[in-house]
């Protein structure tokens, strides 16, 4: 059997200024608890009360760009580094959210000093204030307060060449954190550890050698290494003899010397008065840990005795927000924009960290005029210049013209998608394309663009592509643009789309409200996760994006559901009979859904006549045709998908 991979050690790093972020990522690199780490950097976007949550998504755009500088500083110190937004009213909340969502077994803060007076006051108006002084910062002391996992303040000083680390010690779990943590950052930086204990002057010979004793055994069962050492040091004052001592160090890493039940309402105990007053005043960088409590608030505390974790209690609160901030608040988080995306070399290597694979299928009918260039645009940018696709197929539904044969000469393989699995028979549409697509793909990420678009970019692919690998919680994702329609021989910059805002959003809006962000819920580019995709079914026709938007949702939740805009796509436009079709096919599914989802049932019979006006000569006439989609199941559930699978993995 293959050793099992150790659980990583997850850290935080909340950052309101990424720019100051490297001393605090040689930190993190440096603690392991013996486990790989990871570290992911939290940027929060606050967005005033009063004010819709998706206000915040140009904010979260920019937070974003700003959090991959921080990427540069993961690779000096070789660890790894993800980045993830948060939106929320106060910067705290974002901050505990996502200690629920990744796990987190700590969070590093960095702390510039207190706050000015001007900063307190604009915080007290905002009503992000804490009742009482802040001790760090609003932010910093609301979290320390609800200790959803183990919390260290780093005061930034630098750390760039660090000899010698003090460890100022009392006993109790605090202690034994910081204790730990220096034990990591010794080896980190090749540096001595100094476990220092501090006792009252004159307390005589016999209480000094039990003292000497204690501080010894504690060095021997938490140090760990012949680079610590015990220091013991009488002293009248705790807080000036460690002031005093850490200016002969480079580091001083010290445990809150407080329990929250001590805690006085004007907040001067979130870590102990000595230890606030060190991180202040000391010449060195100071580290001040915490480890986890339980949540303070009785809500919480019911729920995590019931449930029996923070993940279900989390879960329960996220039930129980309103639904429009629910969605506003996805919106403005996974609401992505192309050119965050436009550095190929970068996802690269995010995919090869991940040791991913990503495939990209264009299922066609009769593209010849369009399908060289999406090929050539897109094969010569993404996978010539940069290896980001590891696989182009086209995926063709009986083509009459040359569709095939172009592709076929510029290299790429070509499917006709009645020809995979040819024992389960083959429908018309595209969604069935799609379905057997998954078949001859091999990448862990899968992409589809449609091949119809004339003004196809790079970034029709690679903006699908990125949030999949940057964004580990993310497994489906939508494109979305600007779609100008043909009015004769003009192009009007808006009115494409029609479908989409005269029948598909409405009814989502109505039914299916978690969706009702989604922009685009018809368009043509998307991207998943091959474990969800193959665990989901497909409509075979026109309804295949809309049941995959639904199913996708019920199975994973609308979190892992991100859209991205890809600015402006041209293609062609269908007359408005097909749309009646389309819209009339989409309708259908849709109700389908509803149906399975409440568990009722709307119609007796789900009808799949439908009655088009046919006009000829002036006279108008009733014609009746049969429209509607079939559904395949997860394709996952084909043995010999199964058997293709399993070959893959073995050879």
């Amino acid at each position: 059997m293959p050793p099992r991979r150790r659980t990583p050690y997850r850290i935080l790093l909340p950052l309101a200024n990424p720019r100051t972020a490297r001393d605090l990522v040689r930190i993190g690199a440096g603690i392991s608890n013996g486990r790989p780490t990871e570290i992911t950097a939290l940027g929060i976007v606050e967005v005033p009360e009063g004010v819709s949550l998706s206000e915040g998504a140009t904010q979260a755009r920019t937070s974003r760009r700003l959090l991959q500088r921080v990427l540069d500083f993961g690779d000096e110190e070789g660890v790894e580094i993800r980045t993830m937004v948060r939106i929320g009213r106060r910067a705290a909340d974002g901050v505990i959210e996502a200690v629920g969502e990744e796990d987190t077994d700590l969070v590093i803060f960095g702390w510039g000093g207190p706050p000015s007076p001007a900063a307190a006051a604009r915080a007290e108006a905002e009503g992000r204030r804490p009742a009482g002084p802040a001790v760090f910062s609003p932010t910093i002391d609301a979290v320390v307060r609800e200790s959803p996992s183990d919390i260290a303040v780093v005061k930034q000083r630098g750390v760039e060449n660090v000899k010698s680390i003090l460890v100022p010690v009392r006993g109790g779990p605090h202690a034994e954190l910081a204790m730990r943590l220096a034990r990591d950052l010794g080896r980190r930086f090749g540096a001595q550890v100094v476990v220092m204990h501090i006792v009252p002057k004159g307390i005589g010979e016999g209480a000094r050698h039990r003292e000497q004793e204690a501080l010894e055994r504690f060095v021997a069962e938490t140090g760990g290494g012949r680079k610590t050492k015990g220091l013991l040091i009488e002293s009248t004052s705790v807080r000036t003899a460690i002031i005093k001592e850490s200016a002969k160090h480079d580091l001083v890493l010290m445990g809150a010397s407080a329990h929250p039940s001590n805690a006085a309402p004007d907040g001067r105990y979130l870590f102990g008065t000595v230890a606030d007053a060190v991180a202040s005043r000391a010449r060195p960088t100071v580290i001040v840990v915490k480890t986890e409590q339980r949540l303070g608030m009785a809500t919480f505390d019911q729920l995590r005795a019931a449930e029996g974790t923070l993940a279900a209690a989390d879960a329960y609160v996220e039930q129980s927000r309103s639904l429009p901030t629910v969605v506003d608040k996805w919106f403005a988080e996974n609401t992505f924009h192309a050119s965050e995306f436009s550095d190929v070399r970068r996802l690269v290597e995010l995919k090869e960290k991940r040791g991913l694979t990503v495939s990209l299928g264009l299922p066609a009918l009769n593209e010849e005029k369009t399908i060289g260039l999406v090929i050539r645009r897109v094969k010569s940018a993404l996978m010539d210049r940069y290896p980001l696709l590891d696989q182009i197929v086209v995926i063709d539904s009986d083509s009459t013209d040359r569709t095939a044969e172009i592709a076929a000469d510029l290299g790429v393989p070509v499917h006709g998608h009645s020809k995979i699995l040819p024992e389960l028979g083959s429908f018309v549409g595209k969604g069935e394309a799609l379905w057997k697509s998954l078949h001859v793909l091999d990448g862990d990420i899968v992409a589809w663009i449609d091949t119809d678009i004339r003004n196809i970019q790079p970034r029709f692919v690679s903006g699908l592509i990125g949030p999949l690998l940057r964004e580990p919680r993310i497994q489906y994702v939508k494109g979305f643009y600007k779609r100008p329609i043909k009015e004769g021989d003009k192009l009007v910059s808006e009115g494409g789309g029609r479908v989409t805002e005269l029948m598909a959003r409405p009814f989502l809006n109505l039914f299916f409200p978690e969706l009702s962000g989604i922009i685009q819920p018809l368009s043509g580019e998307y991207a998943g996760r091959r474990s969800l995709l193959e665990s989901v079914p497909f409509f075979t026709g026109y309804a295949v994006e809309t049941g995959l938007l639904i199913d996708i949702l019920d199975a994973v939740g609308l979190s892992a559901i991100g859209q991205v805009d890809l600015e402006r796509r041209i293609h062609r436009n269908q007359p408005l009979g097909n749309l009646s079709q389309m819209s009339y096919t989409i309708l259908q599914a849709a109700m389908r859904k509803l149906e399975e989802r409440h568990r009722i049932e709307l119609l007796t019979e789900m009808g799949r006549g439908m009655k088009q006006i046919v006009q000829e000569q002036g006279r108008f006439s009733l014609e009746v045709r049969e429209i509607g989609d079939e559904l395949r199941p997860p394709i996952k559930s084909v043995p010999t998908y199964q058997e293709r699978r399993r070959s893959l993995k073995r050879g």
